[in-house]
């Protein structure tokens, strides 16, 4: 086994967790906040937008049998990396989309399918996901721990969550886990 992690942010955490508990490949998936300057944030702190954290993911994946190339692939097909802090109604930096690179090989692949995504007009309007270096990693609290897994009825999950992973499950199907 190839343990690999990639940390990303594509606005609201408990969507793009329970996206990437889906797929195949992956061996964990943890909610947490990168990229800020507080020490160990709480996410009252975070959704003030004062401490310059994003809410992200932690994706710790088997490289022998899915890429990181293919987690940027379902990373940029299932949130909106076009809209500057903000994903749907959330609003500000925490919601920003952004990769945090872990060493100078994830920092050039993302770089790179940036770019291409760019040339090839895959989206309507420029790109403004951000790569940043990722600091110190802070796991959220326990209850936001696979959020929709345990919660699928609560009305931001039905209204968000469930649409998001939806497309997932369209875009991606060959990349489920079996069940």
């Amino acid at each position: 086994m190839n343990r690999q992690v990639a940390i990303l942010a594509g606005g609201c955490f408990w969507c793009t967790e329970a996206v990437f508990l889906e797929v195949e490949g992956v061996l964990s998936v943890e909610s947490g906040y990168c990229g800020g300057q507080t020490s160990d944030p709480s996410y009252e702190e975070v959704c003030g937008g004062r401490t310059g954290h994003a809410e992200a993911v932690r994706v710790e994946f088997d490289a022998d049998r899915i890429g990181y190339q293919e987690i940027l692939a379902i990373f940029f097909g299932t949130h909106d990396p076009t809209t500057l802090n903000r994903q749907g109604n959330d609003v500000g930096t925490q919601y920003r989309s952004a990769v945090f690179p872990l060493d100078d090989e994830q920092r050039a692949q993302a770089e790179a399918f940036i770019a291409k995504l760019e040339a090839d007009r895959v989206f309507g309007s420029p790109i403004v996901t951000t790569i940043e270096s990722p600091g110190t990693w802070y796991p959220a609290e326990a209850y936001h721990q696979r959020f929709f897994e345990r919660n699928p009825y609560q009305g931001y999950c039905m209204a968000v969550v469930a649409p998001k992973v939806a497309k997932f499950r369209r875009g991606f199907a060959s990349r489920l886990k079996k069940r």
